[in-house]
């Protein structure tokens, strides 16, 4: 039976508590952003709450696949640290284990999550992004006819009604005005007795049914006539006719794949190889392709970048290390996503701007972690921090307020 060593199983689970601890915390200011969002959006729904879980689950592939990698840095930084400090690296160095040994472990649970965002940013988001567009649409266009009160005027894309007495156990209302800004081709209005929502599966955007109704439309003037009056309305009446509500969204309801992020990873690299080189989309694909790619190995390379900063001497000041670790993760992601919206706007290759600062990004980790684990390194940057730090607590002595007289 496969069984992890001893060793092993220590370092996951000193480098698992501050992982999960970070993964939630993570998670939870991300969802606490996004809920003020999705809460304006859901305000006044049938189904609040349910709607509220849904749009939030759809942004979970998205937010576990920028929390984990982070996450990960963060475990990884937090339990070495916690071991250096208690002095278990020495226990382990003075048994003849390694840091070399020691990084193996984390470097499976790199593995792991790097399978995971590959998931995330490959396969499981594109599907995900376009059912939170189609859900957004659905709630703003199909759900306003839930929203609408007894004599309150309310407006869906260009039209305005205004209802009368309305019942929503069956969706249906009595007394309707309707009003149909249509610009430079005049208005149209409509009143009828009693109508209905009903379902129409060949209409994307729901469908009122008015029963004996009357209509009037008003045509603008020819700009070109030479007459000034206006043209005579059309009027009539009907017994029965549906009319939509809302707009169709150009964003949302077309088939899944005009837009380079709701592409898979599989979806994206045959379009690519298919795609004519003058095309300007090709160049929008090529950098989603990349930059997918680039954050999946962005997690392998965690390790050796974070180890040589979450150890240190045990006398010395630590939280500059931390400091340092998180800011150039931190610079080192925002590096990539200029790359990306530099080879989308100017269609500069991604080898110049995604791949080349992943290249250095990538040497630096492992150069790094080669002289931690196997030099002598000089610690020039320790003595500098610990004399900017006592010379800050000098001139805090300095300007700090005196007690008063009698405090203890």
């Amino acid at each position: 039976m496969f069984r992890i060593p001893i060793i092993e199983r220590y370092v996951i689970r000193q480098v698992s508590i501050p992982l999960l601890t970070a993964l939630g915390a993570g998670l939870s200011v991300l969802c606490a952003e996004r809920i003020v969002q999705v809460l304006d959006i859901t305000l006044g729904n049938r189904n609040s709450f349910g709607v509220v879980l849904e749009l939030l689950a759809y942004w979970m592939p998205h937010y576990i696949g920028l929390a984990a990698p982070v996450a990960l840095y963060l475990g990884l930084l937090f339990g070495f640290n916690k071991m250096s400090k208690d002095s278990e690296l020495d226990a382990f160095l003075a048994a003849g284990v390694g840091l070399g040994r020691l990084t193996r472990p984390v470097c499976m649970i790199s593995v792991v999550l790097a399978v995971n965002a590959a998931l995330m940013f490959g396969w499981i988001q594109p599907y995900s992004l376009y059912a939170y567009r189609a859900t957004v649409y659905t709630l703003a266009n199909v759900d306003v006819f839930y929203l609408a009160e007894e004599g309150v005027f309310m407006q869906t894309g260009k039209r305005t009604f205004i209802l009368d007495k309305l019942e929503r156990r069956d969706n249906s209302f009595q007394r309707i005005f309707m009003y149909d800004d249509n610009g430079r081709k005049g208005s149209e209005t409509i009143t009828a007795l009693n109508g209905k929502l009903v379902d129409d599966p060949a209409n994307s955007r729901p469908v009122l049914r008015l029963d004996d109704g009357h209509r009037m439309e008003m045509k603008s003037k020819n700009a070109t006539a030479s007459t000034s009056t206006l043209e005579p309305p059309v009027v009539g009446d009907f017994q029965s006719a549906d009319v939509a509500l809302g707009e169709l969204s150009k964003e949302v309801f077309r088939p899944r794949g005009r837009n380079e992020r709701e592409l898979t990873l599989t979806e994206l690299y045959m379009q690519l190889q298919s795609a004519d080189p003058s095309d300007n989309r090709k160049t929008k694909m090529e950098a989603q392709f990349h930059i997918r790619l680039a954050l999946v190995a962005l997690v392998l390379i965690l390790p050796f970048l974070a180890l040589p900063y979450a150890i240190g001497s045990r006398r010395g000041n630590r939280a500059y290390r931390f400091a340092i670790a998180l800011i150039l993760l931190v610079a080192f992601h925002e590096v990539l996503q200029q790359g990306h919206l530099i080879t989308r706007v100017s269609g500069t290759s991604v080898w110049l701007t995604i791949w080349t600062p992943f290249s250095l990004f990538a040497g630096f980790a492992f150069w790094r972690f080669y002289v931690t684990c196997y030099t002598l390194p000089r610690p020039w940057l320790e003595p500098v921090m610990e004399d900017i730090a006592d010379h800050i607590k000098t001139v805090w002595r300095k300007i700090r307020p005196l007690p008063a007289p009698g405090s203890p």
